[in-house]
């Protein structure tokens, strides 16, 4: 059973990253605490994990991407369109999706894309880092 773990971005980044050219892995763009805990935990646990980016769509733990500024709010329908087939295309050969969410800060961008992917019956809603573990039930 293939399973992953992914959150959504932050808008917090390491901004000696802004204006550097580096690529570099989501850990280590991403600044915000709760995606910190998110993606230390799933280290940890040594599983599969990914960040939810408004830009880079499913960005994986070992991909290198650019320092980039994205707001959720102004993603257009073309933009909207793009992520959900990144999504749908990345994450078909997962079994159990995970999506690790605050519900009280939970965008219409991401509740609109887990409505719409045909992958929306393999993912579960976790809220919390302890059900982030090798043998999820």
């Amino acid at each position: 059973m293939k399973k992953i773990y992914f959150t959504h971005c932050s808008a917090t980044k390491d901004l000696s990253l802004k204006l550097s050219n580096k690529f570099v892995t989501p850990d280590k763009l991403y600044t915000a605490i709760p995606t910190q805990r998110f993606m230390k935990r799933c280290k940890e646990n040594k599983v599969k994990w990914a960040i939810f980016s408004d830009k880079y769509g499913i960005w994986f733990n070992n991909t290198k991407n650019l320092w980039y500024e994205k707001d959720p709010n102004t993603i257009t329908e073309q933009e909207f369109n793009i992520l959900l087939d990144d999504f749908n295309s990345k994450l078909k050969e997962f079994d159990e999706i995970y999506f690790y969410h605050n519900p009280g800060r939970f965008h219409q961008l991401y509740k609109e894309l887990l409505d719409k992917t045909i992958l929306r019956n393999k993912i579960k809603f976790i809220t919390h880092l302890n059900e982030i573990t090798e043998t999820t039930i």
